[in-house]
């Protein structure tokens, strides 16, 4: 049931997607998930969280590489690097390089679409994001 409404929020996004400033927003970005935090964790708790929530977007990868061919993996390090010079990143790429390393990236007719694992901070929570965009990521 959980992968149907990831799959159903992801052609939502598709759907309402219309490019740009004039004609609506450029991306939409949601969180499919969200763990609890680690505040109080030895280590266990959040290493049992990454791997489910890893599970979960693998198993969601699977299951859109059937419609749209493998993905591209995105590292984002070299991105924040560059956001962190002083370069001006467009959005959404800009904010989810200070929290998400990698995405798997697929192109589909004019969108971009990526499934990312984020988490601000250690003891913050994991989450699974999906992101539809019209927005070029830059390169690496």
């Amino acid at each position: 049931m959980t992968m149907a409404r990831h799959l159903a929020t992801i052609d939502e996004f598709r759907a309402r997607l219309t490019g740009g400033p004039d004609g609506g927003p450029d991306f939409h970005l949601a969180e499919l998930a969200t763990s609890e935090d680690f505040r109080d964790d030895d280590g266990t708790r959040r290493e049992l969280a990454e791997e489910q929530y890893e599970a979960e977007r693998d198993g969601l990868a699977a299951l859109l590489t059937v419609r749209w061919g493998p993905p591209t993996e995105l590292d984002l390090w070299p991105v924040l690097e560059r956001s962190l010079a002083g370069e001006s990143l467009p959005e959404p790429w800009s904010t989810l390089a200070n929290h998400t390393a990698e995405l798997r990236l697929w192109w589909d007719g004019g969108q971009w679409i990526a499934l990312g694992i984020s988490q601000w901070d250690k003891e913050l929570p994991l989450q699974l994001l999906a992101l539809v965009t019209a927005v070029r990521p830059p390169q690496s």
